[in-house]
């Protein structure tokens, strides 16, 4: 007899149709690190070329390559020369760590231009890789996108130098050029889009900084570079955030995954002033809804749980909706005030949940999918609960 590893469905859960695919159904092309153990499930993590511990970010800057991938547990970034193109692939070359057998933070040393601590945003454009170096509170920028392993970062923002690692540099107040747990980046149209997560606020560069240091020109999230309160201040609203992280651009619109309130916040287009409200948002019904499903158990194809990334695939806005462990695909033409997803990976239907679908990981589900990045057909997964990292193919 075979027993089930998934649980009884509720009477009250929801039945909905069958969601039509964001993926290919065969499940993803590639898969990176995740080897399972002969029991099904996952060996001991020891760091190598071809090993992941909880990546939270990953990237391709072009369909060929090169693919970057912050490997967060082992405090280091991965890079493969070109797009792997069989599973667990070894990586290329290693930024953070000395060589491939190393892991700790900062390398078990001091903060340096070679140092990475809880890497988890990482984005490439343009010739430069841009990563979001959470716990030493910075970001650094390669101009001109690393062929090596060791090679220092060309600028850090966040702090006043390379030797900097403390919350808004040691104060107890934000500032234009200070950052406090940054977890999410993106290059968009020539722009630097940093989500300073604990602050509670997203900060913009107008340009790409060349310098140490370089204050952002605009603030999202709080009324100006030195306020750092939750949800601005007030209760949930248009304008706060509480746990910012992945950031995309859509038909011109800016759009933010604020995590803490279960929501994606939407601006029609980029704001001029500090401290503007967004025009409307994804995973809630109205501006002050907070609660994860929209206090519901079960998920739907209007709410979310915990997302964290963005990603623009093809015409379609992908949102990591991590805490249910799957994917929401929105129609460009669709998004509004609590607009429903209408495509769907990782579960069966909209009304499902459960890390791997309550089962072993395969090559189509998902357990905690931290961050996601597209590249033509192409989305890249940080499936960080199963430390793996997945190279996944748009469905028609």
């Amino acid at each position: 007899m075979q027993i089930s590893l998934r649980p009884a469905r509720s009477r009250n859960a929801p039945v909905l149709p069958l969601p039509a695919p964001l993926l290919a159904s065969e499940g993803a092309r590639v898969i990176l690190g995740g080897d399972p153990g002969l029991d099904g499930l996952a060996a001991p993590i020891v760091p190598g070329p071809a090993s992941l511990f909880g990546p939270r970010g990953a990237c391709l800057a072009g369909p060929g390559g090169p693919l970057f991938v912050c490997d967060t547990g082992h405090h280091r970034v991965l890079g493969w020369h070109r797009a792997p193109a069989t599973d667990g692939q070894p990586a290329d070359f290693v930024l953070g760590q000395p060589d491939f057998s190393r892991e700790g933070r900062n390398a078990k040393g001091e903060v340096t231009a070679t140092s990475l601590n809880v890497p988890t945003g990482i984005a490439a454009a343009d010739g430069i890789l841009a990563v979001a170096d959470a716990w030493n509170h910075r970001v650094l920028l390669w101009f001109g996108l690393p062929e090596r392993g060791g090679r220092p970062a060309d600028v850090v923002l966040g702090q006043a130098d390379f030797s900097g690692g403390l919350i808004n540099r040691g104060s107890d107040q934000a500032a234009a050029d200070t950052l406090n747990w940054c977890y999410g980046v993106a290059i968009i149209d020539g722009r630097l889009l940093v989500a300073d997560t604990g602050n509670r606020r997203v900060l913009v560069w107008d340009t790409i900084p060349t310098r140490n240091g370089t204050p952002a020109d605009l603030v999202l999230g709080q009324r100006g570079p030195t306020i750092r309160d939750e949800n601005a201040g007030a209760g949930a609203n248009a304008l706060g955030m509480r746990w910012p992280h992945g950031i995309a651009m859509l038909d011109g619109r800016i759009l933010v995954a604020d995590a803490g309130d279960n929501r994606v916040m939407v601006w029609n287009h980029l704001p001029r002033a500090d401290g503007v409200p967004c025009d409307f948002m994804l995973g809630q019904a109205d501006m002050a809804g907070v609660d994860h499903n929209r206090a519901a158990y079960y998920p739907t194809a209007g709410a979310m749980n915990m997302p964290y990334g963005l990603a623009v695939l093809q015409d379609r806005l992908v949102v990591a909706d991590t805490a249910s462990s799957r994917l929401l695909g929105f129609e460009a033409g669709g998004l509004a005030m609590g607009a429903e997803a209408s495509r769907l990976a990782g579960q069966a239907s909209f009304g499902d949940k459960g890390d791997n679908r309550w089962g072993f990981p395969a090559r189509d589900s998902l357990c905690w999918p931290y961050n996601v990045a597209a590249c033509e057909n192409t989305l890249v997964v940080a499936d960080s609960g199963n430390n793996r990292i997945l190279l996944w193919e748009a469905a028609p």
